[in-house]
């Protein structure tokens, strides 16, 4: 008796409990592994030739306490293209922060260790209600180039996260991101949970697929001079559709 609690001692705490993700993984063919020594786990799949991966474990920003879900990919999208949906709670958590921390204590700019969440709030004007459509009583957003977050938020994108309105609370945080040619969901996870999975997973993919197709038309644009930026959207040296 004595011999077996001390091996349980040994081995430390008890890592939760994540075959609800990977059942979900492998039902659907993607691959799936634990985090070693570590509290988590990593799915990998594609959607066509376009890697994605997913991530549940330790929290990486400071606005999310605990656990965190992330689902990423890369894309071919120009590293100028900054654009950032987000739950309104967070945002005006964030604003209130950015207003106590900078201007409260008369700083004059946003040093390094600012989350690059809360510096585009700065540096970027938020959408209009317009432009939000059924997320502007739950969602915010920001982005470099106003008229490509029109579009990407205009359809099915629109549509599922909407779909998340009613089965997550107003106050969990929520962030859905494009930055340096990366595609980014973030969102708390306490503990692993395959239909909050899947339903995010839902907004992630519409999001990827929007952007790849919109990536294409303003990229066709660029080369008949019919968008705004054309040094953006024209530029050879675009990010690989792989994650690392």
């Amino acid at each position: 008796m004595l011999k077996s609690l001390r091996r349980m001692l040994a081995r430390g705490p008890a890592l939760p409990e994540t075959s609800a993700l990977q059942q979900w993984a492998d039902v659907r063919g993607h691959g799936y592994r634990r985090v070693r020594d570590a509290e988590g786990c990593v799915i990998d799949g594609k959607l066509g030739t376009q890697a994605w991966r997913i991530e549940w474990g330790a929290s990486q920003r400071d606005y999310i306490t605990g656990f965190e879900l992330r689902l990423m990919a890369e894309l071919a999208l120009p590293p100028q293209l900054l654009a950032m949906v987000l739950n309104r709670s967070l945002l005006e958590t964030m604003e209130r922060t950015v207003y106590e921390r900078f201007v409260d204590d008369v700083q004059t700019r946003i040093d390094t260790d600012t989350p690059p969440e809360m510096r585009w709030l700065v540096m970027y004007r938020q959408a209009g209600a317009q432009d939000l459509g059924p997320l502007r009583e739950r969602y915010g957003a920001v982005c470099s180039i106003s008229p490509w977050l029109q579009q990407w938020l205009a359809g099915p994108l629109n549509d599922a996260l909407a779909a998340t309105v009613d089965r997550v609370a107003a106050d969990q945080p929520v962030v859905l991101t494009i930055g340096r040619g990366r595609l980014m969901l973030r969102t708390a996870m306490a503990q692993p949970d395959a239909g909050a999975l899947a339903a995010w997973f839902s907004v992630f993919e519409h999001g990827l697929r929007e952007a790849r197709r919109l990536g294409q038309e303003w990229r066709a644009a660029s080369a008949g001079g019919l968008t705004t930026q054309p040094s953006a959207w024209s530029n050879s040296e675009l990010v690989p559709t792989s994650v690392p």
